[in-house]
């Protein structure tokens, strides 16, 4: 406790390190502010008790910080930029000069990229306020909106939403850690006080047993998310000798870190963000007549499920984990980079063996932890079956505890890598 004690007082020393903490904390206060912001014209309690009922929406506005319950102006969150991220990344995957861009040109090339995604956020986000404004009338939590009122509030949702990605490339930016994962804890720890006191209104001394086994089993997921994300595979490097003049360089062994999960709490934001999709297109054509309506009104029951819930959210996740990694982690530049520098992984030929070995190690080390991080996202939802617990909505949600945990462990690992950069420039 010392020991944490002590690193708290040393980042607050730190001149710089502490202006990047108070900028994200002003960050997240204006956030936190925005999301208390309703557009015009709604009926609060209506909407209240309309959340309340759906356990669709319930999630849906949970991933978004409450900030659906009320309609905020920033009522869709990140999902419009996280969803033009996906498609961005899946379109470098297909187009090779967009790849090229993106690998080859270094900053600038990401930067391109990076104004795509910021570009399409604005007609997704026309898209989604469209389809959620029209859902939620066809369900009765909201009043019929004039054609003036549905367009004021189109364009102001839309602002809210670009706003929204503004504020998380401020954080990642000026501040530190990722923003858009900051912003979504953010969101998720601002429902914290409601649920404990949720939970004390809720409390039944009848089922204590079920209360002791639902905390000891979030104790053991909030381990598991730990072991998942600190957990690597060191790989052996050495350097060869080289002679220049009088002086011999190189000659030292190090090691080459591999993540048990790379794409640390991305895979979970974007499973969420997808499984979330079809059941919103379903439910707005579910109001109507026909056959049409039947059919997405099948679709909206059919993904309800919580078994086919629970089987599409492990496989969303597993698969994203793969996909993500194969984005950022490109073992054949890793290769080259090696090869360049006179580095060489023992009992292993560089350049092309060095990279076909990476990507053995590679895939083997993902299996193995998109496995757990799936099993783990589905954990809670069998505990809270098992436990029949409905209160306290922070730990029973898996995602919002994964990303809670994963968030804060990637901010304070970014956190000590400041600290220790601080240090190599002293010294």
């Amino acid at each position: 406790m010392i020991n944490w004690f002590q690193k708290v007082v040393l980042v607050f020393k730190d001149k710089q390190l502490r202006n990047k903490i108070l900028f994200v904390l002003g960050i997240l206060v204006v956030f936190r502010l925005a999301a208390t912001i309703p557009i015009p014209g709604i009926d609060s309690e209506n909407l209240k008790k309309f959340f309340e009922q759906s356990q669709f929406f319930g999630l849906m506005n949970l991933f978004v910080g409450g900030t659906l319950s009320n309609l905020s102006i920033i009522m869709l969150g990140l999902g419009p930029y996280i969803t033009s991220v996906i498609i961005i990344q899946l379109l470098t995957m297909i187009f090779p000069q967009l790849e090229k861009m993106f690998k080859e040109e270094g900053a600038a090339g990401k930067q391109k990229v990076n104004q795509y995604g910021r570009i399409m956020t604005i007609p997704l986000a026309l898209v989604q306020s469209y389809a959620m404004l029209t859902l939620l009338q066809k369900s009765g939590a909201i009043g019929a909106l004039s054609t003036a009122q549905l367009v004021m509030s189109l364009i102001t949702v839309a602002g809210g939403a670009v706003f929204l990605m503004w504020l998380g490339e401020l954080i990642t930016e000026k501040g530190i850690g990722n923003g858009v994962s900051l912003l979504i804890f953010a969101g998720i720890v601002s429902r914290t006080p409601a649920d404990i006191r949720q939970l004390i209104y809720s409390w039944d001394p009848s089922r204590l047993t079920g209360y002791v086994l639902f905390f000891a089993s979030s104790l053991l997921i909030i381990a598991g998310v730990v072991l998942i994300t600190e957990a690597r595979r060191n790989i052996n490097v050495s350097y060869a000798k080289r002679v220049r003049g009088n002086k011999i360089y190189g000659g030292a062994s190090t090691y080459l870190p591999i993540n048990l999960n790379p794409a640390g709490v991305i895979p979970i934001i974007f499973a969420l963000s997808i499984l979330l999709f079809p059941s919103m297109i379903a439910g707005f054509f579910a109001g109507g007549g026909g056959f049409i309506a039947s059919a997405a009104t099948g679709v909206a029951n059919f993904l309800q499920n919580s078994w086919v819930h629970g089987a599409l959210f492990f496989t969303l996740v597993f698969a994203f984990t793969f996909f993500y990694t194969a984005v950022t982690f490109d073992p054949e530049s890793i290769a080259n980079n090696l090869q360049k520098m006179g580095g060489f992984v023992p009992g292993i030929r560089p350049g092309k063996s060095t990279s076909q070995f990476l990507h053995k190690i590679l895939y083997r080390i993902l299996f193995l932890g998109a496995s757990f991080l799936g099993i783990i996202a589905v954990l809670p939802s069998i505990i809270q079956g098992v436990t029949n617990i409905q209160a306290f909505q922070f730990l029973i949600g898996g995602t919002a505890l994964l990303i809670t945990v994963s968030v804060v462990l990637d901010t304070w690992r970014q956190i000590k890598a400041q600290m220790e950069m601080r240090e190599y420039e002293r010294f």
